[in-house]
């Protein structure tokens, strides 16, 4: 009777019935590489079922990064090459992620049928309460690229209190105007579908350099079995509302948003504009030099980078090795600091393949600092 006492003490997890020592810890060991695969699940929302892919385990008092992507992609197409990225294991093993498709972006879904009305961008947003009640998960950071973005700000402008910080790649946060529409109409006489969401891919430089990325990402969306889905995606992106950002209004991003854009893609303008909108003290504009239209595929060792401070600056993973980036950011912040007292600012940071030395600009302007 002992013995059987001291058995029932030193057991921590009891066996189902007929299970030995040995089944458990290979059942445990099966159940952790399934969550290192990623798990996919599907959860039914007021406008539709959404789709999205799990990775990893939560991690208590720590939120989920959750990624949205951009028209013509899916979540592995649009952000694969930068969460398999070598540094970037360091950050994933601290934080749960979640993957979300836009409803008939997953791989394998059926072309919807015709006349079926797909979600605005603002009904986007409006999902992804769902997908958090579903997994139990209180806040997140966002990580999102174009259409992606904007579902993303949408979302955190309704639900603040779930958004500890945004990672926003090319966002566009305008709708469009006359002018716009009328380009795009006419755009649309001359050119197919693929060749619009290219357009908006990727630079005019990149495609007309015509490089293997490009031949990649032009065949994938060329021969998309769901090209009338993405079609119906592009529709709402080009449809979207004015998100209406102002500086030292009530309508704004309260968390601390870090800003991406290639300094040669589209949307350079847009998200210039968007940094001009959002508070100085919350937000970082990350502008990287040779790196496209889409940053995280061309370039995703500075953007990691860049992500690893961000956190840091958020109070995460403070023990993490300061990167080469992060130290130059540093030390031109402080510099700024030193001339400026505690005056708050926008801050940017301007990548270069090349290294270079560290601007101290005149007071109250905004750090370019080449890496």
């Amino acid at each position: 009777m002992a013995e059987l006492q001291e058995v029932q003490i030193t057991e921590e997890k009891p066996l189902l019935p007929g299970q030995t020592p040995e089944v458990a810890k290979e059942a445990e060991l099966a159940a952790r590489i399934l969550l290192d695969q990623g798990q996919t699940h599907s959860v039914e929302t007021p406008y539709g079922s959404v789709t999205f892919t799990v990775y990893g385990t939560p991690k208590p008092k720590r939120p989920a990064i959750l990624t949205y992507h951009d028209v013509g992609l899916n979540y592995k197409s649009c952000f694969k090459p930068l969460f398999q990225f070598a540094d970037m294991q360091e950050i994933i093993q601290n934080f749960v992620r979640v993957h979300v498709d836009a409803p008939g972006m997953e791989e394998g879904a059926p072309v919807f049928p015709l006349g079926y009305q797909y979600p605005s961008l603002d009904q986007l947003a409006d999902m992804i309460p769902c997908i958090l009640q579903y997994l139990n998960f209180s806040t997140i950071i966002g990580v999102g690229v174009g259409a992606g973005a904007y579902v993303l700000s949408r979302y955190a402008l309704t639900h603040p209190d779930t958004v500890e910080g945004l990672v926003l790649i090319n966002i566009d946060p305008n709708a469009k105007g006359w002018m716009d529409w009328a380009a795009h109409k006419l755009t649309g006489l001359t050119s197919s579908i693929p060749e619009m969401i290219l357009g908006h891919l990727f630079s005019q430089e990149e495609l007309s350099g015509n490089s293997e990325l490009i031949q990649k990402y032009r065949n994938i969306i060329t021969h998309a079995p769901n090209l009338e889905n993405i079609e119906l995606y592009w529709n709402s992106y080009n449809n979207r509302r004015d998100l209406n950002f102002e500086r030292g209004s009530d309508i704004t991003l309260k968390c601390p948003v870090m800003l991406v854009v290639g300094d040669q893609a589209p949307h350079e303008d847009a998200v210039v504009e968007c940094n001009s909108k959002l508070d100085p003290t919350q937000t970082s504009f990350l502008k990287m030099a040779d790196s496209g239209g889409q940053p995280q595929l061309t370039q995703p060792g500075k953007l990691t980078e860049a992500f690893k401070y961000f956190l840091q600056g958020m109070g995460y993973m403070a023990s993490s090795c300061m990167t080469r980036l992060s130290r130059s950011r540093t030390a031109s912040l402080t510099s700024a600091a030193s001339l400026d007292g505690n005056r708050s600012r926008s801050r940017t940071v301007s990548q270069s393949s090349e290294s270079g030395h560290l601007p101290s600009g005149p007071p109250g302007h905004t750090m370019e600092v080449s890496c």
